[in-house]
Order: structure tokens, then sequence, then C-alpha cells
């Protein structure tokens, strides 16, 4: 297995891991394990952390779609390169750290580190063509 492809494995834990997050989050929350036990036709305040961590993984899922592309078309096409794996650890750090300085509402330096990502995942597509 190539090493961009065991990085797509662990963004996907990742994922995983930013999955649960959320209501971990808002469990403290009076009512919340009943509202969500049930069919949540109603809406509930999850509370400020639980809301941008909810958001942080829907931001997460936008681009990881795109970098497993990437990372599969890199491992079937037998094109990883230094610029591929770079990439790969780029991204993967980048969602990383993105995590808790949108939860912080760490305003700027959260932008920049979403574009680092982005460029992992531009850096892994880049290695397909050249």
């Amino acid at each position: 297995m190539t090493y961009e492809l065991w990085v797509l494995v662990w963004a996907a834990v990742l994922g995983l891991v930013m999955l649960v997050l959320p209501p971990m989050a808002a469990a403290s929350r009076k009512g919340y394990l009943m509202w969500n036990a049930g069919p949540r036709d109603t809406p509930f305040d999850k509370g400020v952390l639980a809301g941008r961590l909810e958001r942080a993984f829907a931001n997460f899922r936008e681009t990881f779609i795109i970098f497993a592309v990437a990372v599969i078309a890199l491992a079937f096409m037998h094109r990883s390169s230094d610029l591929s794996l770079w990439g790969a650890r780029l991204y993967l750090a980048a969602r990383i750290l993105y995590i808790p300085l949108y939860a912080f509402g760490v305003v700027g330096v959260r932008s920049l580190v979403w574009m680092a990502s982005l460029a992992g995942v531009v850096m892994c597509l880049l290695a397909i063509f050249i």
C-alpha cells in the first residue's frame, strides 16, 4: 500500500473522530441525550462548541472526497512522488490543526490552515499529471 493511501486511511480515521466530536460536545446540555435519541423533529440548541465542530466536520467532508479521489488515482496510476507524499502529509496535518482552530474560534489562522489543506490536495492532483 502506498504512503498516500496510508494517509488516506488516517484521514478517514480523523473523519470518524470528527463525526463523534459534536455529539460529545453537546452531551452535557440539558435534554440533549433525549433529543438525540428521538426523531429530532425540532431544532435543539447544542451550544457554540458543538456547532463549530459540526461546521468543521462539514468542511472536512467537502475536501476529503477530492483528496480521496486524488490519492486513489495516484495509487492506480503508480504516480507516487515526493510531491504527492508532501501533499498528503500537508493535507492531513492541516486537517488535524483545523479542528481546534475552528472549535475555539481562531480567526485568520484557521483560514490559512484550510488553504494549506487545499494546497495539499492540489499537490496530490498535480502529481498525477506531472
